[in-house]
């Protein structure tokens, strides 16, 4: 599946020049949530992560992913939803946040979707349950809202905290 991202991050290239915006889609709980393409490493199944004592109850621990260890993260959790059973929809996406590569477990992957620029709502002045400056804005979709999500906002403080942790060993 990252070579079909790859691909999509030279279409989102191409695509700036003409205003419009390349997200990849996924769910949690009944929520779809975006975020831009150009931030997306690659898309993985489930697989084991080792559990990183004393660490952030969003944290879920460690990856082995072709010989690079990367934090993961339960978006679930640091939204404050509940807690749900992994399942064959679940993956992990890895993620460029700033400098560094994180993983987050969502639900599930719906799709990547290309956005007029001029279909990006602004965030309302007040959301429950995110601050509104994780938020790039509200997408329409035929059915839902996309709530586009700024993801180095949303785990810039997880990357500050996961610098400064003490070495585990």
């Amino acid at each position: 599946m990252s070579t079909v991202i790859q691909e999509r991050v030279q279409d989102h290239t191409d695509a700036e020049s003409t205003g419009t915006m390349q997200l990849v889609s996924f769910h949690l709980a009944d929520e779809t949530f975006g975020v831009e393409i150009t931030k997306v490493r690659e898309i993985n199944l489930m697989c084991e992560i080792t559990q990183v004592p004393q660490s952030p109850t969003y944290v879920k621990g460690l990856i082995n992913l072709r010989s690079n260890v990367i934090p993961v993260v339960d978006l679930r959790a640091l939204f404050g939803l509940p807690e749900n059973e992994l399942n064959s929809e679940s993956r992990i996406m890895v993620l460029q946040v700033r400098s560094r590569i994180i993983g987050i477990i969502v639900d599930g992957v719906d799709e990547v979707l290309r956005i007029s620029n001029k279909d990006i709502a602004p965030p309302p002045p007040t959301v429950a349950g995110l601050e509104q400056d994780y938020l790039m804005g509200i997408v329409r979709l035929e059915s839902k809202l996309l709530i586009l999500l700024d993801i180095d906002k949303v785990l810039g403080d997880t990357t500050t905290e996961l610098e400064s942790a003490p070495a585990r060993g």
